[in-house]
């Protein structure tokens, strides 16, 4: 097998300013998507807990229907 071949300090510098870059950039993004996701899990908690009262009126709504002296 060959030797490796020296990689310019060129490419070298490209690479390491992309990267850089990317993860400044990801942290930005991070940052901006963060409070919205929150806002969004919060809305989804609330309406969750509204379901399940309509779940648990409806439920003992059933019950109460199924428990006449009538049948």
């Amino acid at each position: 097998m060959a030797p490796p071949v020296a990689v310019s300090p060129l490419i070298k510098t490209a690479r390491y300013s992309a990267l850089i870059a990317g993860i400044i950039y990801g942290k930005r993004r991070y940052d901006t998507l963060k409070p919205i996701a929150a806002e969004e899990r919060r809305i989804e908690e609330e309406e969750k807990k509204i379901r399940e009262e309509q779940e648990r009126i409806a439920k003992q709504l059933a019950e109460a229907s199924e428990d006449t002296i009538l049948k």
